[in-house]
């Protein structure tokens, strides 16, 4: 189910919703559900500019990422509402910023890590932790990240219970007893403000910069 809601309800805004939705479908693999939510007025948008966006997204896929939950608020928005409004695809004339959270569950994780684009990634935070790779599966105990790596000819995996921290603006994983830990490559356009495991999730709060 899909609901894009605009503030005012008026014509121009229920137009500036059903664009904005399309092209966040756009960018994305696969999303669940999308709502979304406009702030500004009528007025405001004819003159080409949103005051912001939230949007509340479920199972979605974005660059091989496979994400639970996902809750941003964008800042201003100027957009081309006359093209838009002539039946052509919504065009964003400026980069824009982004404040939010995003939540993986562990089979998320697992399965994001386990994509081509990424692969690289888990085995490398594998072999920095657990000292062997490829990278297995991830998934929660208690309060851990637990990472399972498994070595070439072995039978038995390899565990290690593992906590996050959001450090220097990146993702900093760390194993319970504090002897290894590796800390995430981050876009610069990216920066964590807050790591946490709950609710069964590995949650990352922070703001990013979106290009167009």
């Amino acid at each position: 189910m899909s609901s894009p809601d605009a503030r005012g309800n008026g014509p121009v805004m229920q137009v500036l919703a059903s664009g904005l939705q399309l092209w966040i479908r756009q960018q994305c693999q696969a999303i669940g559900s999308l709502d979304i939510q406009l702030e500004g007025s009528a007025l405001q948008l004819l003159r080409g500019r949103l005051t912001g966006v939230q949007l509340l997204a479920r199972r979605v896929v974005y660059r091989d990422l496979h994400l639970e939950l996902v809750e941003l608020r964008s800042g201003p928005i100027q957009v081309h509402i006359g093209n838009l409004l002539k039946g052509q695809p919504l065009q964003l004339e400026h980069a824009f910023q982004i404040q939010g959270q995003v939540s993986f569950t562990p089979d998320g994780l697992t399965r994001s890590l386990s994509a081509s684009i990424w692969r690289s990634l888990g085995d490398s935070l594998s072999e920095e932790l657990l000292g062997i790779a490829p990278l297995v599966e991830l998934r929660m105990h208690r309060d851990s990240l637990v990472f399972a790596a498994r070595g070439l000819g072995a039978r038995d995996l390899v565990e290690l219970e593992t906590s996050v921290a959001a450090v220097e603006g990146s993702v900093e994983i760390r194993s319970r007893a504090g002897n290894v830990s590796s800390r995430l490559p981050m876009d610069p356009g990216i920066t964590i403000e807050d790591a946490r495991l709950e609710g069964g999730m590995l949650q990352l709060l922070g703001i990013a910069r979106v290009s167009v």
